[in-house]
């Protein structure tokens, strides 16, 4: 049994913490929503994000991170990726040099392009060097917690971590594999989220099966030159955190980023779609930060340009589908 530390308990992280507790570790669940806090420590129910699955009763939920880190093991994150950072500010005084962090988060920063690891090292290595894991790969919290079978992958550079992780968490119906690939794992997860909202603004736009396999294949070409752009491997881009990811979120109507995308496919404006959403839709803030990274690095991303452009100019989904469409014609593998 391990002491947990589940750092935000949107649905995500409250699947986590379910399965973690079905797994018999002790964990503190952190949220700073109080009414959160008060649900799962009377009723063992996360009402405001996954009301129809219990939590088991090893799990306790607290807004005290001194509390919630208090002799961790393991401090799982689950916090959205433009929290992250000011939420590890907070925590530095409480973290010890023997924590293993799980990031859980699928996205990159927004001011700088920084994954979640980066974060991590700018926040705290000058108190110790951080050992990291990313956990990533299809998996809507609301099955997780149900028990329909899940697979994602725990990738990180120390295999002893990542094979901790993996026993930690592959419990029942949740089954992890391990990864040496820390940098293609985590930019999978975080570019997928932009590949879904094209997906959904397709979707809005009421194209069909043609349109959505087009998509999803230059959508996943696209976060692979990306990645390999920063020393990832093909390889990755074509499991569980690439393209099982990919596929999930461009298709499954529990993704919020797809949501949001269809919304915007339908002609409401961006603003009106998240202002009615419980949750982060992590894809909205990652575009632009993607958009960045690859013009910094000279990669070429149409479908994010499109996207940024939808969500950040005021251009239409019926434009940005056309400019895509009469894009100079070329091979479809460079040589």
């Amino acid at each position: 049994m391990s002491r947990v530390a589940l750092i935000g308990a949107g649905s995500w992280g409250t699947a986590l913490s379910i399965i973690a507790g079905r797994a018999g570790h002790d964990v503190r669940l952190w949220s700073r929503n109080i009414d959160v806090v008060e649900q799962v420590n009377s009723e063992h129910v996360n009402r405001v994000y996954l009301a129809e699955h219990s939590v088991p009763e090893n799990v306790c939920a607290t807004n005290d991170l001194e509390e919630a880190l208090s002799a961790a093991e393991i401090v799982l994150l689950a916090s959205p990726s433009h929290a992250t950072r000011t939420l590890l500010e907070k925590m530095f005084p409480l973290l010890e040099p023997e924590m293993l962090f799980v990031s859980a988060t699928k996205g990159v920063e927004i001011e700088t392009g920084k994954r979640i690891s980066q974060v991590l090292v700018d926040v705290i290595a000058e108190k110790f060097p951080p050992r990291f894991v990313c956990l990533s790969g299809p998996s809507f919290a609301g099955e997780v917690a149900a028990g329909q079978p899940t697979a994602v992958v725990a990738a990180g550079e120390n295999p002893d971590d990542t094979r901790r992780v993996q026993k930690l968490l592959s419990f029942e119906n949740l089954r992890l594999y391990t990864n040496s690939d820390l940098v293609g794992t985590e930019l999978g997860g975080a570019t997928k989220n932009v590949m879904a909202i094209a997906a959904g603004m397709v979707a809005g736009l009421g194209f069909g099966s043609n349109s959505i396999a087009a998509l999803i294949t230059r959508g996943l070409a696209e976060m692979t030159r990306l990645a390999v752009s920063q020393g990832a491997r093909v390889e990755t881009m074509m499991g569980l955190a690439g393209l099982g990811d990919l596929v999930l979120t461009c298709t499954g109507s529990l993704s919020r980023n797809r949501f949001v995308g269809q919304e915007l496919g339908r002609g409401r404006k961006i603003e009106d779609i998240l202002g009615g959403m419980r949750e982060v839709a992590e894809g909205v803030k990652t575009t632009k930060a993607v958009k960045r990274l690859a013009e910094e690095c000279s990669v070429e991303m149409p479908i994010t340009e499109e996207v940024n452009a939808v969500i950040y100019e005021g251009k239409s989904a019926r434009d940005a589908a056309r400019e895509l469409m009469t894009r100079p014609l070329r091979v479809e593998f460079e040589s």
